[in-house]
């Protein structure tokens, strides 16, 4: 009797202390419907509950708290069952790095096993976003571009591809796989090519942050001038992945990159740094490391355009200085974002996905000037 009693006061105390809690927590300042004991999951979080009340009795049961905005790699886990060949220690690709000198893995054919990687990461289920531009007389690259994308990319994954076009008619209909999507968004058309171009960080900027990133845990950036070829799987998946751009990636010095060189641009890098030279027609990441790098070259480029100047290859200069010094945790090869204009050398084993040749004259709104 004595310990039933002695049950029912300690259990009248932690409500007390968890009332008293709550009044203290909304006296703060707070709103009511926000406290919780959820252990703070993001930057910002109210409040740390939960450890006050578990120095008093451990056994308090809280609900798993929604890592807003916060997507991270789970636990390397796999369904068991999955056939592999067995890796080795000794054995890779010799002809190519497959490394950075800040120790990320720098990615081709032959460097990762599909199976293995595509089995873990679909059991963490993420939902990929693919963001596109079609305006004007880009809109005849989006059947290419759709069906190939269904054959290809992130095959029976979530994904998402939103279309910023300003001829939304002319957005066709594809046959689309389980799980996946099209959301098209309306946008302005634009006289000059770079236009477009600087356009890309404004409207993705907004629409990540009123749309996107309650839809989408990665996020591509991918030119809609483009076809894929062969897999383009979740190897490529990670913090912030970076495509080394078919153009400079082999024996080029740093000082020969066409990085912005103008000390009076926020895109300037000085000659003597530089790690690689990356493209800007893919780059991808998780939601919000995306959001910071695009919402970065939106506004880089509009204090640009303040100063009355243009960094020489748009957005694509402000992505360099920004991975430059927020270092990608993965570097994709060459195989991420071939040309048709090039021939393919003997270190491309596999062309996932290539740009298209075209009339730039005849499809940008300017003749490619």
């Amino acid at each position: 009797m004595l310990r039933y009693i002695s049950r029912i006061h300690i259990f009248s105390f932690i409500v007390f202390l968890l009332v008293l809690l709550g009044a203290i927590y909304i006296y703060s300042g707070y709103n009511y419907s926000s406290f919780s004991l959820c252990q703070p999951c993001y930057e910002d979080s109210k409040p740390d509950v939960k450890s006050l009340v578990t120095e008093i009795v451990e056994d308090v049961v809280t609900r798993d708290c929604p890592e807003k905005g916060s997507w991270r790699i789970r636990d390397l886990t796999m369904q068991t069952g999955v056939k592999y060949a067995q890796p080795s220690t000794q054995k890779g690709r010799t002809d190519v790095n497959s490394v950075t000198n800040w120790n990320a893995p720098l990615v081709w054919e032959g460097t990762f096993d599909p199976v293995v990687i595509d089995a873990i990461y679909k059991k963490m289920d993420p939902r990929i976003a693919v963001v596109v531009f079609a305006v004007g007389k880009y809109t005849r690259f989006l059947k290419g571009f759709l069906e190939s994308g269904e054959k290809y990319f992130l095959v029976d994954f979530r994904v998402t591809y939103y279309i910023f076009t300003d001829k939304k008619e002319e957005v066709p209909e594809i046959k689309l796989g389980k799980g996946r999507k099209i959301s098209v968004l309306n946008i302005p058309s634009a006289t000059r090519w770079q236009e477009v171009v600087l356009g890309r960080m404004k409207w993705a900027t907004i629409t990540i942050d009123k749309q996107i990133r309650n839809e989408a845990d990665y996020l591509f950036m991918m030119d809609i001038d483009s076809v894929f070829h062969n897999r383009f799987g979740a190897e490529s998946l990670s913090q912030l992945s970076a495509v080394l751009h078919r153009g400079y990636y082999k024996n080029t010095k740093r000082d020969q990159f066409p990085y912005e060189r103008r000390p009076e641009s926020k895109a300037y890098i000085p000659l003597d740094e530089g790690d690689y030279y990356y493209t800007a027609a893919v780059w991808g990441g998780y939601l919000e490391d995306m959001y910071k790098l695009v919402k970065y070259c939106y506004t880089q480029s509009e204090e640009d355009a303040k100063n009355k100047i243009e960094a020489v290859w748009q957005e694509e200069s402000h992505l360099n200085k920004y991975l430059l010094h927020n270092k990608p945790t993965k570097v994709l090869s060459p195989e991420y974002l071939w040309s048709d204009y090039d021939t393919v050398p003997a270190d491309i084993k596999v062309v996932r996905i290539s740009q298209l040749v075209k009339n730039y004259a005849e499809v940008r709104p300017n003749g490619g000037h």
